[in-house]
């Protein structure tokens, strides 16, 4: 995945099979919130022995997918790049519409507002990108997305700590929900981090999943910000 050269059929043949393994699957799905964690946690995620889980990861290693930090004795496993979590996320929006139907409460809180590679994705963070750019706060450079100075202003205002913010640049991202944009890349990261700072969001016990505070809604209301 760290190449820039497009994909040959071998090379897509190969993703498809690292993909295709449920277990895999599980562990990468797990990785998509931009954490990393050790080998017995995504072993539990995916239902397996520590020893297929070695096994499962060597090869999403091999495959370019994952990324190692070594810390002591401890390993941790993380996506190799936010182009891994965006590739993951856009496989959802090829499939049918009938599997994209969200009927438990686990799902519904994920469509809300879930953590997409360290951004925010779901509805709210879809009404978050729309709102910086109906606004004319948010701006389409030749680098990608970036925070135009009142923008910087009316988010600090609001009680964003938003230090250094103004040399980042976004990108927009699908939402696989929504179908429609998000901001991603530093720049929404970096939103994204300052609003659990606030304490705005705060991620649910398990899974990507996040709950805005009452206060954040009400502030990212009197930004302009609505949740349907």
């Amino acid at each position: 995945m760290n190449s820039e050269a497009p994909l040959n059929r071998y090379q897509l043949a190969e993703l498809g099979s690292l993909l295709a393994e449920p277990a895999r699957a599980a562990m990468l799905l797990m990785l998509t919130d931009g954490t990393a964690r050790p080998a017995g946690e995504l072993a539990q995620a995916a239902g397996i022995t520590p020893a297929t889980a070695s096994a499962h990861l060597r090869r999403l290693l091999d495959g370019g997918l994952l990324a190692l930090h070594v810390q002591g004795r401890h390993r941790y496993y993380r996506l190799a790049d936010e182009r891994v979590a965006t590739m993951l996320e856009s496989l959802a929006l090829a499939r049918a519409p009938a599997a994209q139907v969200l009927p438990t409460k686990g799902d519904a809180q994920l469509r809300r507002a879930r953590c997409c590679y360290r951004h925010l994705a779901g509805a709210l963070g879809v009404a978050f990108c729309t709102t910086l750019l109906q606004r004319d706060w948010l701006q389409t450079e030749s680098r990608g997305l970036h925070l135009l100075p009142q923008g910087v202003a009316a988010l600090a205002a609001s009680g964003l700590s938003l230090a250094d913010v103004s040399t980042l640049y976004g990108r927009s991202c699908l939402d696989w929900t929504e179908r429609r944009m998000h901001l991603g890349g530093p720049l929404g990261v970096a939103l994204t981090a300052a609003m659990f700072e606030a304490r705005w969001l705060r991620p649910l016990p398990h899974g990507r999943a996040l709950r805005p505070s009452a206060e954040g809604l009400r502030q990212l209301g009197l930004l302009g910000v609505r949740l349907e």
